[in-house]
C-alpha cells in the first residue's frame, strides 16, 4: 500500500491539533493543578514545583532521539500514541504522588520526580512526532495556518482542562483529584488513538540498509553539520530565551512598579495572551492570502519583524520602568504579545519547511533538535529572568530600574534573534516527485546515499509524502 502523495487538508490538520489539545490538557494538569496543590494545600516551598517543571524541560533534551526514532521507523503514529501513553502515565502518577506526600514526604517527592520525568519523556515523543508529521504532509502555503491551528488547539487544551479540572476539584479532596486525573489522562490516550486512526496511512520505508544502521549520535552529527539546521537551532534558542525570560517577571513588575493588584496583574497576563493570539492569526491570514486575496510578507519577513517588534515592545517596558505609572502599560503588553505571537508562528512554519531540507530521512532528528533547543531555552529563560531581576534589585536603587535593566537585556536578545533570522535562507518549494526521483537516481548512480548525502544547502520540499 502506498501513502497518498497529497498534503494534509484542514480536517487532518485539525485532528493533529486536537492531539495537541490532549497533550496540553495532561501537561497543564501537572504544571498548574498539581503545582497549586503542592504549594497551597500541602504548604510546600514553591521551589519544589519549580524544580519539577524544570526537570520536565530538561528531559526534553531527548527530543532529537525521539525524532531519530521516527526517522528510522518511517512512521510517526507509534511515537505519537506511545508518547501520549507515557505522558498520561506521568500525569496520573503525579496525582497519586500528591496523595502520598502527606503519608511520607520523601516517598511522595520521589514519585513526583519520576512522574515529571515521564511527562517530559512523553512530551518529547508525542510533540516531536506531531510536528514531524505536519512537516512532511502539510503544503507550504498552509504551514503558517497549520502552525496557528495546532497551537491554538493546544492553548484550548490548557484552558479547557484547567477550567474543567478546577470545577470538579471543588471542594478539594484526594479522591476527587485522583478521579479528575484518571479522566483527563485516560481520555487523552483514547482520543489520541481515535484521532490517529487511518490518518498517516502505511508509509513503506525505502531507507537503504546503511541508513537504517546509522547510530543516533552519527545522525545527530550529520544534522548538526548542516549549516541551515545548525543556524536555525541557535536562532530557536536565542529567540525562545528572550521570549520566556520575561514571562515570570511581568506580573511582579506590574505589581511593584505600577501598583497593580493580583487581579489586575492577572488581567494583564490575559491581555498579553490575547495579543499572542492576534499575532498568530495575523501571520496565518497574511501568509495564506486571506487578507484582500493577497499574501503579505514571507515567513522570513514575519519572523524578523516579530523579533524586532518584540524588542521594541520590551524597550517600551524599559521606558515604563523609568516613567512609571504614567506609561500606557496595557497597550505596551498587548503589543509585546502580538509581536511574540507573530514571530513564534512564523518560526514554527519555517521549522516545518527546514525539517525537510538537507539529508533525507532526518526530518525527525532536525525537528527534535529544534524542540530540545526550545525546551532548554524555556527552562533557562525562567531561571534567567527571575534571578537577574533579583540580583538587579539588590544592587540598584529602585525595583523599577532593576526590572528595566532585565527588560533591556531581553530586548537585545530579540535584536540578536532578528539578525539570526535574517540569515535564514528561504527555499523554493518543489513537488515531492523530483525529490524522490532524484534520491533514486542518486542511489542508482552512486550505490549508497550514505556515502553521498543530499546537498545540505539545497532546498528540498516537504510538501506531500514519499511513496
Amino acid at each position: 500500500m502506498t501513502a497518498p502523495t497529497s498534503g494534509f487538508g484542514w480536517a487532518a490538520i485539525a485532528r493533529l491539533g486536537l492531539i495537541q489539545a490532549c497533550l496540553g490538557g495532561v501537561v497543564v494538569l501537572a504544571t498548574s493543578t498539581l503545582n497549586r496543590i503542592l504549594v497551597v494545600e500541602l504548604a510546600l516551598a514553591a521551589v519544589i514545583p519549580g524544580l519539577l517543571v524544570a526537570l520536565h524541560y530538561a528531559v526534553q533534551i531527548l527530543r532529537p532521539r525521539m525524532g531519530f526514532g521516527s526517522d528510522q521507523a518511517g512512521r510517526c503514529t507509534p511515537f505519537i500514541i506511545g508518547g501520549m501513553a507515557v505522558l498520561a502515565s506521568g500525569g496520573m502518577l503525579g496525582a497519586w504522588a500528591v496523595v502520598q506526600i502527606p503519608q511520607g514526604l520523601a516517598w511522595g517527592l520521589t514519585l513526583m520526580t519520576l512522574a515529571f520525568f515521564l511527562i517530559g519523556l512523553g512530551v518529547s515523543a508525542c510533540g516531536t512526532a506531531v510536528l514531524v508529521l505536519l512537516a512532511k504532509r502539510v503544503a507550504p502555503v498552509r504551514r503558517a495556518g497549520a502552525a496557528t491551528m495546532v497551537w491554538l488547539f493546544m492553548i484550548a487544551g490548557f484552558a479547557m482542562t484547567a477550567g474543567t479540572a478546577g470545577h470538579y476539584l471543588d471542594p478539594y479532596s484526594e479522591e476527587r483529584l485522583l478521579m479528575v486525573a484518571a479522566v483527563i489522562t485516560t481520555g487523552a490516550v483514547f482520543a489520541t488513538a481515535l484521532l490517529l486512526w487511518g490518518l498517516e496511512g502505511r508509509v513503506p520505508s525505502e531507507q537503504p540498509e546503511q541508513e537504517r544502521d546509522t547510530p543516533f549520535l552519527e545522525a545527530l552529527r550529520q544534522v548538526w553539520k548542516e549549516p541551515e539546521a545548525r543556524h536555525f537551532t541557535i536562532f530557536v534558542f536565542v529567540s525562545m530565551l528572550a521570549f520566556s525570560a520575561q514571562d515570570l517577571i511581568l506580573e511582579p513588575f506590574a505589581g511593584i512598579v505600577f501598583g497593580y493588584t493580583p487581579g489586575e496583574s492577572t488581567k494583564l497576563s490575559g491581555l498579553q495572551h490575547s495579543g499572542i493570539l492576534v499575532g498568530m492569526l495575523l501571520v496565518a491570514f497574511a501568509g495564506s492570502g486571506k487578507i484582500f486575496g493577497r499574501r503579505f510578507g514571507s515567513l522570513k519577513f514575519w519572523t524578523i519583524s516579530g523579533c524586532l517588534a518584540s524588542g521594541v515592545a520590551l524597550a517600551g517596558l524599559v521606558a515604563a520602568g523609568i516613567v512609571g505609572p504614567g506609561w500606557p502599560l496595557n497597550a505596551n503588553v498587548m503589543l509585546l504579545g502580538a509581536a511574540n505571537g507573530a514571530f513564534s508562528i512564523a518560526a514554527i512554519a519555517s521549522m516545518m519547511r527546514l525539517a525537510g531540507e538537507g539529508r533525507a530521512r532526518r526530518e525527525g532528528t532536525r525537528m527534535g533538535l529544534w524542540g530540545a533547543a526550545q525546551a532548554l531555552a524555556f527552562g533557562a529563560g525562567g531561571i534567567l529572568g527571575t534571578s537577574l531581576s533579583d540580583i538587579a534589585r539588590l544592587v540598584m536603587e529602585t525595583p523599577a530600574a532593576a526590572y528595566a535593566l532585565v527588560f533591556g537585556l531581553e530586548a537585545i536578545l530579540f535584536i540578536v534573534a532578528a539578525r539570526l533570522a535574517s540569515q535564514i535562507r528561504e527555499g523554493a518549494p518543489q513537488s515531492p516527485a523530483p525529490r524522490l526521483s532524484a534520491e533514486r537516481a542518486e542511489r542508482n548512480s552512486l550505490g549508497s546515499p550514505a556515502s553521498s548525502p543530499t546537498n545540505p544547502t539545497g532546498p528540498i520540499s516537504t510538501q506531500g509524502v514519499q511513496s
